[in-house]
């Protein structure tokens, strides 16, 4: 049977990991209301909950550092005179928050500075609204900010119209009819278009300077409520609705296509309604089903969902929220985090991480994420202008300084190699230095012999000179020594008799040998000092040979063992280990030789 492939992914082991109840947020009463939106909106430093209140509409803000269970009493956000249905918090100012209710407004908050839910006051005080946006006649379900511009709100509501408010002067900047109740809105990543799902079972792209629908297509056939979410800077959003069969599916769409690129892909058969939340830095999409514990997250590539993995809980959520990609850990390898109801009495944490063991940042995993500063103003967006916020680079925040920006284009240079899913491979041991005076990296074996046999050579003939015997201290590149020994002059013996062949120093077993014969005494004796000093320096030699062939036997035990352990560790090792050791293979090889 053939091998399954598998496709590479960095995020194909993201895990989500559920939070202990004591550091999740308890005692909350979170709005029952039907209205189908997420119930609770969350920053870097908030949370917001759609609240259960009684004399009117009212949400709660809950810091983030705050957890465990929350006083009976909590100062909350008044100024609604009918429920809360939407929230959203302002991408370009953690502090503010929009709000919808079921009375036809849409008001605006700033959470006070140094807000804390844990105050002495018997009774706190309730948040007032900065602002209120009047305009809307039926119930606002839905509030959006632009993701680029600043200070520009969409709100859809029940009198079939989407508004764009410039929250900074109060008024309505734009104003598109819609033919149906709005189920969902999501801009695209320039804030120039806007994506719509409606009860009517239609898709709407809005080119909302110009108040007109640039493109329209049937959408998903169910009956129950669908959702959009554009994806980032791809010219593509993705919807999750049902079939006519009831079959939850998901759809990847490009504007002005009536089509589903590759059509619409079954899911499962759960009836609770699929909410998609997109990550642009990584490219990936997360599907939360309300009504159910799942988590299901895909990798968007090649205009395809590729599953990665899927988070399982027993315990359902009904509403959800996904931080922005600037407030998750950088330093626990966090990709993502969410924050879900549970029973409607606490909101858990669920961090989606990497399993990496890293001491140092890991940039593959980590792209430039949109940060803080919009990409043109209020005016400037009315106008005709856009254009894509700047980024920020998780490198400086994981080194604990102030986040730095990059261009929205900007790419992070690729790795020169993949690094090692697990862990950094061991530095590898640097050889050990041969032993004083010889010098086992220099010269082969071959060179020594010829060496030796040169300065033996020195003894053939009568010379005019002698030449004081090599001390061997250093034997890099040996040289030959063409000098030849001189007799003393008081002799006149014949010439020492040539070697019947060279000295041979090796034998076939490695070991010193002196198969040669020595030169001999001359017939009157005369020679004699000369024999013991050809001698003498011959044992010098042999004696310098054995000590070197100690070290090289030393060294191949080393390199040997070395080869052994890193055949070893291989399997998990870098392309650095793998050269490692056929240089440590040659090199065995050119010395057993």
């Amino acid at each position: 049977m053939a091998g399954r492939f598998v496709r590479s992914s960095k995020y194909r082991h993201v895990f989500g990991k559920s939070t202990r109840k004591e550091f999740c947020y308890d005692n909350l009463r979170i709005s029952r209301n039907a209205w189908d939106t997420n119930l609770i909106k969350a920053n870097p430093e908030y949370l917001s909950v759609n609240w259960e209140a009684s004399g009117g509409g009212a949400f709660a803000v809950i810091p983030l550092n705050e957890k465990g269970k929350i006083p009976d009493v909590i100062p909350l956000f008044r100024g609604h005179t009918a429920a809360v249905l939407d929230t959203d918090w302002n991408p370009f100012n953690d502090r503010v928050v929009a709000s919808a209710s079921d009375d036809a407004k849409v008001m605006l908050w700033q959470v006070p500075q140094g807000f804390s839910l844990f105050t002495d006051a018997e009774e706190p005080s309730d948040v007032a609204p900065i602002a209120k946006l009047t305009g809307h006649s039926r119930k606002v379900g839905q509030v959006l900010f632009n993701p680029a511009a600043e200070n520009i709100l969409a709100s859809a509501s029940g009198d079939l119209t989407v508004k764009f408010w410039d929250i900074g002067t109060g008024s309505a900047v734009h104003t598109v009819k819609h033919p149906d109740i709005v189920q969902s809105l999501t801009w695209n990543a320039d804030g120039t278009l806007l994506a719509t799902t409606s009860r009517d079972k239609k898709l709407r792209v809005w080119d909302v300077r110009q108040e007109r629908p640039a493109h329209e297509s049937p959408g998903h056939e169910g009956a129950k409520n669908s959702r959009a979410v554009w994806l980032g800077e791809h010219n593509r959003f993705a919807t999750t609705g049902f079939s006519k069969m009831s079959d939850r599916q998901l759809a990847l769409w490009e504007p002005g296509n009536p089509n589903p690129i590759g059509g619409f892909t079954v899911l499962d058969s759960i009836s609770g309604v699929c909410m998609p939340f997109w990550d642009d830095s990584c490219n990936c999409l997360y599907l939360a089903g309300k009504g159910d514990g799942n988590i299901r997250y895909f990798e968007y590539e090649n205009d395809k969902f590729e599953f990665l993995s899927e988070y399982k809980s027993p315990d359902p959520q009904r509403g959800i929220a996904f931080l922005p990609k600037r407030g998750v850990n950088v330093h626990d390898n966090e990709v993502m985090r969410a924050f879900k109801t549970v029973n409607d009495t606490y909101i858990e944490p669920i961090s989606f991480t990497v399993p990496r063991r890293a001491e140092t940042f890991q940039s593959d995993i980590f792209p430039p994420a949109v940060g803080t500063k919009p990409a043109v103003s209020a005016q400037e967006w009315v106008s005709g202008q856009s254009g894509v916020p700047s980024k920020i680079d998780f490198e400086s925040i994981y080194e604990g300084n102030a986040p730095v920006e990059v261009p929205s284009d900007y790419k992070p240079p690729a790795p020169i190699s993949a690094p090692a899913p697990v862990s950094k491979p061991a530095p590898q041991k640097a050889p050990e230095p041969a032993p004083a005076p010889v010098s086992i990296r220099t010269g082969s074996i071959k060179d020594q012999q010829n060496s030796m046999a040169a300065l033996a050579s020195k003894y053939e003939d009568k010379t005019e000179d002698v030449e004081e015997p090599s001390s061997f201290d250093e034997v890099s590149k040996p040289q030959e020594r063409n000098a030849r020994f001189e007799p003393p002059t008081k002799t006149t013996s014949a010439p020492l008799p040539k070697p019947a062949s060279p000295i041979r120093l090796w034998a076939s077993d490695s070991t010193p040998t002196t198969s040669a014969p020595a030169p001999t005494e001359s017939s009157n004796g005369s020679g004699g000092p000369v024999v013991e000093t050809a001698l003498d320096q011959i044992k010098e030699l042999l004696e310098t040979q054995t000590k070197i062939l100690s070290a090289q036997s030393q060294h191949i035990e080393r390199l040997t063992a070395e080869v052994d352990s890193l055949k070893k560790r291989v399997g998990t090792g870098s392309p650095d280990q793998s050269e490692r050791i056929r240089q440590l293979e040659l090199e065995l090889e050119e010395l057993r030789s």
